[in-house]
C-alpha cells in the first residue's frame, strides 16, 4: 500500500517545465530582468548626472553634521 512516485501524463501541471524548455524560460526571464534593471539604472544615472549641485556660499560656513548644510547648495 505504498504511494507511487511515478508521474502520469494526466497529473502534470501546466507550469511543470522540465529539461531544455524550463532552462530556456529561466534564461529568458533572467535576461529580461537584467535588461530592465540596466535600462532603468542608466536612466537614473543620466538624470542625476545632468542635474548636479553647486555650492552657493563659502565652504567655511559648512559644519560637519549640521542641518543647515542643505541650504548651501542649489540645483541647476
Amino acid at each position: 500500500m505504498g504511494l507511487s512516485k511515478e508521474m502520469h501524463e494526466s497529473e502534470r501541471g501546466l507550469f511543470a517545465l522540465n529539461g531544455i524548455t524550463g532552462y530556456l524560460v529561466a534564461v529568458v526571464l533572467l535576461l529580461s530582468i537584467l535588461g530592465g534593471l540596466t535600462f532603468f539604472g542608466i536612466g537614473a544615472q543620466k538624470a542625476n548626472a545632468e542635474k548636479y549641485y553647486t555650492i552657493n556660499q563659502d565652504l567655511t560656513g559648512l559644519k560637519m553634521n549640521s542641518p543647515e548644510n542643505h541650504t548651501m547648495r542649489t540645483e541647476k
